[in-house]
């Protein structure tokens, strides 16, 4: 296999969609650096791993001697993007623009590399465009091509409210590739409408029209829903080694093949024979212990990555518990037999309501002192404290004493 099958080989890798793929290859013949642009609006000042797919196909292009563009949109920051909203979404202060982009630059460069990546903002160019270059930019397209796109589509249908900004945010994201004469663009599988715009107006300036490639967007920790910060069920890059390794141990087996396609910077062939090992019986678990040492290797280095696979194994392959944990104290009325289980899992934040405390029973998730609680209607005595967990990794002291 030749270099540029080899540069394609990796460009597909857990690529949904190369569009065309054939202008991409005429590219890559080119012998000469692309542009490769990603567009990140800064409405949050944490990523998680759902949002390092992208970053991690702009790693690999960057493997491949291609020049990197790190696209903040600081101006569309302060539009909102529309892309999957039910409702307009609220702008961005300046401030709020300002600090959470500086959050975003600490963590990609722990992907990235950063003496090989140029960080650009859009203000940069949207500025200059004024009120008169911002009207002839929203002559290009038209409203009913506008409204062929899903979310606006399904809004304007069921008479939701639709501002006349929220129609600028793909033009302008257009126009970003314009200004920077991208050759690649890549983005989530959500964002095909706004790539394709990018590849309009560059035709419409006489430029040879970017590449697109869409990236699927990653399940999160239950396997079924995307990874979301709102539906609690991602791996943020920030946290602690010792979480964010228990987290990746606790994602489904089949989950787990997905990760290492888009997270994994390990070769495919090396994933494939980790699936062979495993179809011939090998434990899922110990290829597991694998991703997650990497995936903290990566946010924290390779030291606290081997400590947070120890902690782990010592915490939950060793039966063995946190030697530190939220302490609590609850009260029950004189006389009574004891707390509830429910409120007192509730009381400790272990749970968030006694109906998921009962759910977690039912999937025997809920131990206390060790012993997996099976009836939901276990009183805790007075007295303690009684170690209480939930799942593998939320534990708490409880002493219940009475009023």
């Amino acid at each position: 296999m030749g270099m540029l099958e080899d540069s394609l080989e990796l460009i597909r890798r857990g690529a949904e969609e190369i569009l065309p793929e054939e202008e991409l290859r005429k590219k890559l013949e080119q012998e000469r650096p692309l542009r490769i642009k990603a567009g990140f609006d800064p409405t949050a000042p944490d990523l998680h791993l759902g949002h390092t797919v992208l970053i991690n196909k702009l790693r690999q292009f960057q493997d491949l001697g291609h020049e990197i563009y790190f696209l903040i949109g600081d101006f569309t920051g302060m539009i909102g993007d529309p892309t999957g909203k039910s409702k307009t979404r609220p702008p961005l202060t300046p401030e709020d623009v300002a600090r959470n982009a500086e959050t975003y630059k600490e963590q990609v460069f722990k992907i990235l590399d950063p003496e090989r990546t140029r960080v650009v903002f859009n203000s940069e160019w949207m500025n200059q465009l004024g009120a008169a270059g911002m009207v002839q930019l929203a002559s290009r397209y038209t409203v009913a091509r506008m409204l062929e796109r899903d979310d606006f589509s399904k809004r304007y249908k069921a008479g939701t409210p639709i501002a006349v900004h929220e129609f600028l945010y793909p033009l302008i994201q257009g126009w970003d590739s314009v200004a920077l004469k991208a050759d690649v663009e890549l983005g989530g599988t959500d964002q095909k409408f706004n790539l394709l715009m990018g590849r309009h107006l560059q035709e419409q300036e006489g430029m040879e029209p970017q590449v697109i490639l869409t990236m699927p967007i990653l399940e999160g920790l239950d396997g079924v829903q995307k990874m979301s910060k709102s539906l609690g069920n991602y791996i943020g890059v920030s946290e602690p080694p010792e979480e964010m390794f228990g987290k990746v141990m606790s994602i489904s087996d089949d989950l787990m093949w997905r990760c290492f396609e888009l997270l994994s910077f390990r070769p495919m062939s090396e994933i494939e024979g980790f699936r062979r090992e495993v179809a011939e019986g090998r434990n899922p678990r110990d290829v597991k212990f694998l991703l997650g040492e990497e995936i903290v290797a990566r946010f924290h280095g390779e030291a606290a990555a081997r400590c947070a696979r120890e902690a782990f194994v010592a915490r939950f392959q060793k039966g063995a518990v946190p030697d530190e944990m939220p302490e609590i104290t609850l009260a029950v009325e004189a006389g009574a037999a004891g707390l509830p289980i429910g409120h007192a899992l509730r009381a400790a934040g272990l749970v968030s309501s006694t109906s998921e405390a009962f759910r977690m029973i039912k999937q025997s998730a809920v131990k206390v002192d060790g012993d997996k609680v099976a009836d939901r209607s276990l009183e805790l005595a007075p007295g303690g404290p009684y170690v209480c967990q939930v799942g593998k990794r939320r534990f708490a002291r409880i002493t219940v004493v009475q009023d």
